[in-house]
């Protein structure tokens, strides 16, 4: 194999790897941002069910009428 071919062999090799771990960090961003997300969720959810449990009379009756 001559030089040049190997010089061209080794820099695709290396633009692949470098695009591998650019996709791989912006997949791991995203899992970090959907958890934070999730993470607030359940925080908002456990509130209201703390509040709930603290007054279970609001909010099991609708008023319907006009």
């Amino acid at each position: 194999m001559d030089i040049s071919k190997m010089s061209i062999h080794l820099n695709q090799s290396q633009l692949q790897e470098q695009a591998s771990i650019l996709v791989m960090k912006k997949a791991m961003d995203q899992v970090g941002g959907n958890a934070d997300f999730l993470n607030e969720m359940f925080g908002q959810a456990n509130i209201q069910a703390m509040q709930s449990a603290a007054q279970p009379h609001l909010g099991g009756n609708i008023d319907i009428k006009g």
